[in-house]
């Protein structure tokens, strides 16, 4: 009876703290969210800042591999990057 006092006094520790983790990461997604809405009152573009966080959190060797796959499928595909945008060769 005394080793299940002392599990079941571990356990209750144990699920606390991931209830208390679960609400600081609640705490720190809003937090994130609240600075996506701040961005996008500045005028910038929510989805590109969101695609910029997740291209950094990539090691530089990776980003090259992503970006040179992306070049060579928008090459398949008769897209290229101006600095006006994308624009997709005519079909012959």
């Amino acid at each position: 009876m005394v080793n299940e006092g002392v599990a079941g006094d571990q356990l209750r520790t144990i699920v606390e703290r991931i209830e208390r983790l679960e609400e600081e990461k609640q705490g720190i997604a809003d937090d994130i969210k609240d600075v996506y809405a701040e961005a996008k009152a500045n005028g910038y573009d929510v989805k590109v800042l969101r695609q910029i966080v997740r291209l950094r959190k990539q090691e530089p060797s990776e980003r090259t591999e992503f970006e040179a796959i992306l070049d060579l499928y928008m090459q398949a595909l008769g897209m290229r990057f101006t600095g006006e945008g994308i624009e997709r060769a005519e079909a012959a």
